[in-house]
């Protein structure tokens, strides 16, 4: 009786290990690898995009577990698009422009002010007084004209941005671009009467472009439209916001502003898409503000990064401009740990791995079920063949037996040798190949003794015979 081959070699349960382990360390790779995730950037000219090209670096240089892929582009419509049709994963966006439906705020990367300065002695403190004045812009950026049209018409005025022949006609405002080293002379010979720009008040052009109307002013004070009303113009247009310049701003001596300022202005903000998760979200912040000091060494834009402003978790994540929870999770130092972040992985790890546990203790204990009942198949056999052997008195017969006894205690030993089976199985089965081959040797002998007596007792007779007369 030959052993079937089983299934289960020392070579498959090691290969079955190394599988596992391979498994293991997939799963770790996986868990602990960087995210990429791609950030669209614009406007090309601004300050923005070495601000996030700095910000990726870093990331990189640190070897954190985040990594980001740069979309440039030209304008703050093309990056809110982006983030909308899902091309990218994060973008700078400018909410009064362009807001994308499934943004949510990370983080305030500039803050604008509409800032409206001129001499003193030109008494321009109000909007209304506006009325058939000419305002030097800087720079042509779509956004910033928009946000000055729409403050233009909420006073009843008309923005003109070319200059008409002649006078400027009652209830018009016009918008004259020029350069910066420009802006002196136009102011000494009346070509303008003050100027407008969207910029954050501590910008090193901002105070440029005070100082030189602090410089053409004949006091050295310098006058600024104040907005009145704030808050409803706010509520009238939410994806503005309300800005304060504190006295001083600009110098203390004279004071420029002379005392605070009220105007609007709109922000450009690290959005990202509301399907990242808040883990994701709460690092990207995170490390967005750890490496702030670092990145204002290659570009000062990182020291006007600030915090969305809010009084709870709830106003936060339902206010006009919502703040993705993620970052709220990092403000209020709630971000998750490592097991509230992967809980769900490890519960259903430990779910399957409990499950694989099981199967592989029930395929084993088949296994050695079925070792165990072929060794005790054999050592039945065993048995029978003791009984066949002592009832049987055929010589050939018994040598046969003798035969299938050596097959079998081979057998079984090569088995015992590549599988381990039990101590009381295999006692069993040795007691049984010793009974079998005693039965078989003393049968196999009684034969032989039978015999021999047989063929003395004829050769006695024979003789006899022979000598009788």
């Amino acid at each position: 009786m030959r052993f079937p081959k089983l299934l289960l070699r020392p070579e498959l349960v090691f290969l079955l290990l190394a599988v596992i382990l391979g498994a293991g360390a997939g799963a770790a790779y996986w868990v602990s690898r960087a995210t990429v995730l791609t950030v669209a950037v614009a406007p090309r000219d601004g300050t923005e995009p070495a601000l996030i090209q700095a910000y990726a670096d870093a990331l990189a240089k640190r070897h954190k577990e985040i990594r980001l892929k740069v979309l440039a582009l030209d304008d703050v419509r093309d990056s809110a698009a982006a983030l909308q049709d899902g091309r990218a994963d994060l973008a700078v966006v400018r909410p009064d422009v362009d807001l994308p439906d499934n943004g949510l705020t990370l983080a305030i990367l500039r803050d604008q002010a509409m800032i409206i300065a001129s001499p003193e002695a030109s008494g321009l403190t109000r909007f209304p007084s506006l009325d058939r004045k000419r305002l030097a812009i800087l720079a042509h950026r779509d956004a910033d004209q928009a946000l000055i049209r729409a403050m233009v018409e909420h006073y009843g005025l008309t923005l003109l941005d070319r200059e008409p022949e002649g006078a400027v006609p009652p209830r018009h405002v016009v918008l004259v671009e020029m350069a910066e080293a420009d802006l002196a002379a136009a102011f000494t010979a009346k070509r303008i009467d003050a100027v407008v720009s969207v910029i954050a008040p501590t910008a090193p052009t901002a105070q440029r472009i005070v100082g030189i109307v602090q410089g053409v002013s004949k006091n050295r004070k310098v006058a600024f439209v104040d907005v009145e009303n704030v808050d409803a113009i706010i509520a009238r247009m939410p994806r503005l916001q309300s800005v304060t310049m504190p006295a001083e701003t600009f110098g203390g001596s004279p004071k420029v502003p002379a005392e605070d300022v009220h105007t609007v202005g709109a922000s450009y903000r690290l959005m990202a898409r509301t399907s990242l998760s808040r883990s994701v979200a709460a690092d990207v912040t995170q490390h967005l503000f750890e490496m702030r000091s670092g990145m204002a060494n290659t570009t000062p834009a990182a020291d006007y990064m600030q915090a969305p402003k809010y009084e709870s978790t709830a106003e936060a994540t339902s206010a006009r401009l919502p703040i993705h929870p993620g970052a709220v999770d990092f403000f209020e130092r709630e971000q998750q740990g490592f097991i509230e972040r992967y809980e769900t992985w490890i519960y259903l790890v430990a779910f399957l791995g409990g499950g694989i546990g099981s199967a592989v203790a029930w395929v084993g204990q088949r296994l050695s079920r079925l070792r165990r009942e072929r060794v005790e198949e054999a050592t039945d056999r065993l048995l029978a063949i003791r009984q066949e052997a002592q009832d049987s008195t055929d010589a050939p017969r018994l040598e046969q037996l003798a035969r299938e006894i050596d097959d079998l205690a081979g057998d079984i030993a090569k088995h015992a040798l590549e599988r381990p089976t039990e101590a009381r199985t295999m006692s069993a089965a040795a007691i049984a190949i010793d009974a079998a081959r005693s039965t078989v040797k003393r049968t196999i002998a009684a034969s032989q003794y039978a015999a021999e007596s047989s063929d003395l007792a004829g050769r006695t007779t024979s003789t006899e015979a022979a000598a009788a007369p």
